[in-house]
């Protein structure tokens, strides 16, 4: 079976513009790593309406499994909701759920305050707007104050997960979703890295190199991670393969038998699961 693509879409022009700096990228990385997945792509967008609804037009056509985080709230800079919709080419509709967990929110945060809850109060009104969805789609809880976000069905198996730009809120929603609709895609241990530090070389001339190995073992990627201040090794590149663990432990020999024909100098040897 093949796993799907993993995407992540991070909206806000506050990332953009440097006022916040993004926490989202390294969180889901490390996040789909620890179920032994990977993410194939990610994307930033701003708080640009057209630009957002083509971001995620392409995301619901693509197949993949896609987080989108930002945007879901009720202020007039928050589009993704509508954008979702329209990308869609479908309604949005207050989701009953939604409705419930939105009130229900309303009336703790009352009573913490001491104070009645008004349901028909303008502000709380409002509020409810946080739950119009496109229409069909399903409700991600959230454990930190229950304002959900959604789910939407994209196309052949994919979905586009929204969540809120909050990491406190966002990450838990985002493993939840993995654990309770990815598991069966979770492959801890079976994909590993094989390197080595390489003093001396050039990409340019170990290039063939890399071709070769790629071609006779197609299981196994090679990479290329070139440095040139590097607090310990300094100028260097980390040459390696990774894939599947059999996969690896019979390219990896080979890559290290191609390097030892060049006049290049090599140091530790790495290996990450």
């Amino acid at each position: 079976m093949t796993t799907p693509t993993f995407g992540l879409i991070i909206v806000g022009d506050e990332i953009l513009s440097g006022k916040r700096a993004d926490k989202h990228l390294p969180k889901v990385i490390e996040m789909l790593g620890a179920r032994g997945l990977s993410l194939a792509w990610a994307e930033y967008v701003g708080d640009h309406p057209v630009r957002i609804t083509a971001t995620l037009a392409r995301a619901f056509a693509s197949g993949d499994i896609v987080f989108s985080t930002g945007g879901i709230g009720a202020t007039p800079d928050d589009h993704t909701r509508q954008c979702a919709a329209k990308a869609l080419g479908v309604e949005l509709a207050l989701h009953p759920e939604a409705r419930a967990l939105i009130e229900e929110r309303m009336q703790d945060t009352a009573r913490e305050q001491g104070v009645p809850y008004e349901p028909d109060r303008a502000d709380n009104v409002h509020r409810l707007n946080m739950g119009v969805f496109p229409v069909g789609a399903r409700i991600i809880p959230n454990p930190y104050n229950k304002i959900p976000g959604f789910s939407v069905d994209g196309a052949a198996g994919g979905a586009v997960h929204f969540v809120p730009g909050f990491p406190v809120m966002a990450w838990p929603m985002i493993e939840s979703v993995l654990d309770r609709q990815y598991g069966h895609l979770f492959t801890r241990g079976a994909h590993v890295e094989k390197s080595v530090i390489v003093f001396g070389g050039m990409e340019a001339t170990l290039t063939p190199l890399m071709e070769r190995i790629e071609a006779q073992h197609p299981d196994v990627r090679v990479f290329s991670l070139p440095s040139v201040d590097h607090p310990e090794y300094g100028r260097h590149i980390e040459l390696g393969v990774k894939g599947a663990p059999d996969a690896v432990q019979a390219a990896y020999p080979q890559l290290l038998a191609g390097l030892h024909a060049f006049d290049l100098t090599l140091g530790p040897e790495l290996v990450r699961d």
